[in-house]
């Protein structure tokens, strides 16, 4: 069984959109999830998740480091 890859996101702001994204020929949402700040949500790709997109400011942790998205206002 392959490993999977995890990221904690940590909002900085209330109202984080959290949008889970499916594989296949036709990229679609299949789960949102919205955090209030300081709320932290552990994510990860599966064989159903190919990506994940984060509307609002967040801390987003990973293997590969730490970045940090921008508010939408």
């Amino acid at each position: 069984m392959a490993q999977t890859e995890y990221i904690v996101i940590r909002a900085q702001e209330d109202g984080v959109n959290v949008i889970g994204l499916t594989r296949g020929n036709d990229t679609k949402f299949h789960h949102t999830e919205k955090l209030d700040k300081g709320e932290v949500m552990i994510a990860q790709f599966t064989e159903h998740t190919s990506a994940i997109k984060i509307r609002g400011k967040a801390e987003i942790h990973s293997e590969h480091g730490m970045v940090e998205s921008e508010s939408r206002k």
